[in-house]
């Protein structure tokens, strides 16, 4: 695909198709991604109907999971098709397979409840005594076979052009000044002279054996319909070709001599061609933070294989592409992780900055959570693969990197119009151009002078009509969008900051408010209780057993900070000092500490209720309390409104309709949480902080960090309603919070930023996962797309200017007034680099650096 056209007559055909729910064509990364019904349509059928349409195209991968695309070395004759044939047959689970012998592969249906991928595997190398080895196939891997495919494709095409054009050009240019080698070229051969039979020969060999590829795409695309670059270059060429033809038997019949011009088509191939390698060569810079990606998982893993008591009996080497979750492996000093898992044995330190964007190496023992691609340091570690395959967190974090690369951003909207109507304006305007100078030259209108002693009116206007038609280029405006969004993700995602698509990058640079939830976003999420303070008769231990028991069954956050300091008031040093000790003692000691709670049941936003020894307990907020008629008494109401006004949240406990006695849970603010406040303000974004928590304790928080606009005291179902209360004026919102209470409003938000550590991340509902759990992300957010959207900005100028300047200098414009005219060959060269530097400007944003935090608060609006 060489323009925005061919991606349009692409996704146009397989729309089309009988089965085909849907298709996405890129551009910058030449790959496609089709929703199908297989009963419908087979695969083979999709990549026969894009090799119709003018372009290969090859099958990568299936999202189906039962499916499998084995390589098998040791596949030469047809007996070992037919062991590997009886070697499937009797394997169990297997539902179908197909064998390809050209490309030594095997594809595979299979049940995975019932059979393994390891399994197939190892059934295959076993059952041919190891003569067939069959490995599963990279899509990734395949995907950098073809780019160096299409590279080495392209270069090859470019040496044989260049090998039969610098002859021609040698013999129209340097020959004539050379007595011996003129005398030479100018003997007869035939009706010929020696050195335009040379030309005929050379440039017949480039313009149809070289440039077979651009008659074919063009014949194609004309076929459907459609137009493109192809199109032109064949347009250009073949007649530049075509009336040297007949002007050189014309000369030979006649014994007048037009001049010849074959060095103009065999010097636009060739321009053409170099254009397209440099082009396929920087389109593969841009897909360097995938690459980078796919490279953080090791090739290997060691599976520590056991008896069936689960003892330890050996080791065994393997693909880590056939780790299957519930294995064992075995992580050495040095080696990366193969999948993500839970250590079951060892301790170690591991840097996982590739993933969360921590530079400082983060503790691993015994029940930790570890990463795939991450590099263990120092220990050795035993670990139980959980996720494997495409459920890995790497896994999701290229599936979110490849789909906003295989999104449109909506400004791409105007490349694709333009590009539409480009080739047909440009044919016209090249038959404009012939007709104006032909007519002028037939009725005089200019001098004789113009044009040279041994030319003609009609080869003079020809030249400027092929000048035309090769100098536009629809290429640099239809990669202008891609290849920066391409760059951009990619490098928003070595920035722990993942971009679902080029709308959101779109959306978030024109952000006028930013609305941050309150517990877990601008505050550490690590809520610990600072005070409690019994108003009853009750026992100070009787009142945390009591509120620990109601809690037990919450999964608020608030909840664990009371159960955790309940639980160290009664049993701080008396378990032993060990983690895993107190972890064992804690578990044992739970069920026989606390009371057990009946008619549980959590009230959103406001806290929990449950039944104690018969009698009903509340826990919970202000509203929850006064709502369930219990009179706070005038002393704790005071006490309330000091925590309130410090910060701290305060829990209110009633036992038996009475009021008992109340908590203060205070959640530490980040560190960089005023300082990224200010810095958006200096970027001109409004800042918001939304929370369920009640209005003294947020205005305390929000006074701290620098936030005006406080919506306090609104339930979970609430927080979206807010965010469309802003939205109405037009305005564009992005909403940022933990993924899973916020995901209502961040479903509404224009841009919806989830942020997290990395494995919790709430995929679904946000535009944007901000893997490390870091507010300065927000503003690399903006700024990446501030950015990213004025490079667009530039690219869009430079594609624009180039053609609006080109075409009518290569009309010939200025020729009445300087005397210039670009020859043809020229105008192949300046269309050929054009497309080359808008992917070059794409590729300056590689050098993007995030704003330090010592510099946002120089940020001004421009």
């Amino acid at each position: 695909m060489t323009c925005a056209n061919c991606v349009n007559s692409v996704e146009g055909i397989l729309k089309k198709l009988p089965g085909v729910k849907g298709a996405v064509v890129a551009l910058a990364t030449s790959l496609g991604e089709v929703e199908y019904v297989p009963s419908a349509i087979s695969k083979d059928e999709i990549v026969q109907a894009i090799e119709d349409a003018g372009f290969e195209a090859a099958f990568l991968q299936s999202s189906e999971q039962d499916k499998i695309l084995l390589g098998v070395i040791g596949l030469h004759t047809e007996r070992d098709v037919e062991v590997l044939h009886d070697i499937l047959k009797k394997m169990d689970g297997l539902r179908q397979f197909d064998v390809n012998t050209v490309l030594s592969e095997v594809e595979i249906v299979f049940d995975p409840e019932a059979v393994g991928l390891r399994s197939i595997v190892d059934t295959i190398e076993m059952g041919s005594n190891g003569r067939l080895k069959a490995h599963v196939q990279n899509p990734y891997t395949r995907g950098a076979s073809n780019d160096a495919q299409e590279a080495s494709k392209m270069l090859n095409l470019l040496c044989s052009s260049l090998f039969l054009s610098i002859p021609v050009f040698f013999i129209r240019m340097v020959c004539p000044s050379i007595p011996f080698l003129s005398t030479l070229l100018s003997m007869h051969c035939g009706p010929f002279l020696m050195g335009d039979l040379l030309k005929w020969i050379l440039v017949s060999i480039v313009q149809f054996v070289v440039g077979k590829r651009f008659y074919v795409a063009a014949y194609r695309a004309l076929k459907h319909g459609s137009t493109n670059m192809d199109v032109l270059v064949v347009l250009g060429t073949t007649a530049s070709y075509l009336y040297s033809v007949c002007a050189l038997l014309y000369g030979a019949f006649t014994g007048f001599r037009p001049p010849v011009y074959f060095e103009t088509s065999a010097m636009i191939i060739t321009f053409v061609l170099f254009g397209k390698y440099l082009e396929v060569l920087a389109k593969g810079k841009t897909s360097d933070a995938i690459k980078k990606l796919v490279e953080l998982v090791p090739s290997t893993a060691l599976l520590v294989l056991k008896d069936k008591e689960g003892k330890h009996v050996g080791e065994r080497e393997i693909d880590a592409l056939l780790v299957q979750p519930g294995d064992v492996l075995k992580v050495l000093p040095g080696s990366k992780v193969p999948a993500d898992g839970v250590v079951v044995w060892g301790t170690s330190h591991v840097n996982e900055s590739m993933i969360t964007g921590e530079s400082a190496p983060v503790p691993k023992e015994v029940s930790s959570v570890v990463i795939g691609g991450t590099i263990n340091l120092h220990g050795i570690l035993h670990i139980q693969a959980t996720k494997v395959g495409s459920g890995t967190v790497l896994s999701q974090i290229i599936s979110l990197v490849e789909t906003a690369q295989m999104s449109k951003a909506p400004i791409q909207k105007f490349a694709d119009y333009v590009a539409s109507i480009f080739v047909p304006i440009v044919i016209t305007l090249s038959i404009v151009t012939f007709s104006v100078w032909f007519l002028c030259g037939w009725l005089g209108a200019y001098p004789n002078s113009w044009v040279s002693e041994n030319s003609n009116c009609f080869v003079f206007s020809l030249m400027f009509a092929i000048s035309v038609v090769v100098i536009a280029c629809p290429c640099a405006l239809g990669l202008a969008t891609p290849t920066a969004v391409m760059v951009a993700t990619g490098i928003g995602a070595n920035h722990g900051v993942l971009v679902k698509g080029g709308d959101a990058l779109e959306r978030v640079q024109n952000v006028n408010y930013v609305v941050f939830d309150k517990t877990g976003t601008l505050t550490q999420g690590k809520a610990v209780v600072t005070t409690a303070k019994v108003f009853s008769g009750m026992d100070l231990g009787d009142f945390l057993t009591l509120v620990a028991s109601a809690e037990a069954s919450s999964e608020h956050p608030l909840a664990k900070a009371v159960s955790d300091y309940a639980f160290h008031f009664h049993f701080f040093g008396k378990l032993p000092s060990s983690k895993d000790g107190i972890e064992q003692r804690k578990d044992e000691v739970l069920s026989q500490w606390l009371h057990e709670a009946e008619d549980f049941s959590a009230v959103p936003g406001k806290g929990v209720q449950c039944s104690i020894n018969g009698k009903h307990v509340l826990v919970g907020n202000r509203t929850l309390i006064t709502e369930n008629g219990v009179t706070i008494p005038p002393e704790a109401e005071n006490f309330l409104v000091d925590l309130e006004s410090n910060a701290k949240t305060g829990i209110l406990v009633a036992y038996d309709g009475d009021f008992v006695g109340l908590m203060g849970i205070t959640d530490p603010l980040k560190r960089e949480a005023a300082v990224v406040v200010e810095g958006l303000k200096k970027l001109g974004v409004h800042p918001v902080m939304l929370t369920g928590d009640n209005w003294r304790t947020a205005q305390a928080v929000a006074k701290e960090v620098g936030i005006e606009d406080v919506r306090a005291e609104v339930m979970p179902a609430g927080k979206a309603d807010v965010v469309r209360s802003l939205q109405k004026d037009g305005s564009i919102v992005a909403m940022v919070g933990d993924g899973i209470n916020d995901s209502p409003a961040l479903a509404a938000a224009d841009v919806g930023m989830a942020i997290g550590g990395g494995t919790d991340i709430a995929i679904e509902a946000a535009d944007y996962v901000l893997v490390r759990n870091n507010l300065e992300d927000v503003i690399t957010a903006i700024d990446l797309s501030r950015k990213t959207f004025s490079r667009i900005r530039w690219n869009y100028f430079f594609a624009m200017a180039y053609n609006v300047v080109a075409i009518p200098v290569a009309a010939g414009a200025l020729f009445p007034f300087t005397g210039l005219q670009m020859p043809p060959w020229l105008a192949g060269a300046c269309m050929a680099f054009s497309s080359v530097s808008v992917v070059c400007s794409s590729l300056l944003l590689r050098r993007y650096r995030k704003p330090r935090l010592t510099t946002v608060l120089q940020i001004t609006v421009e």
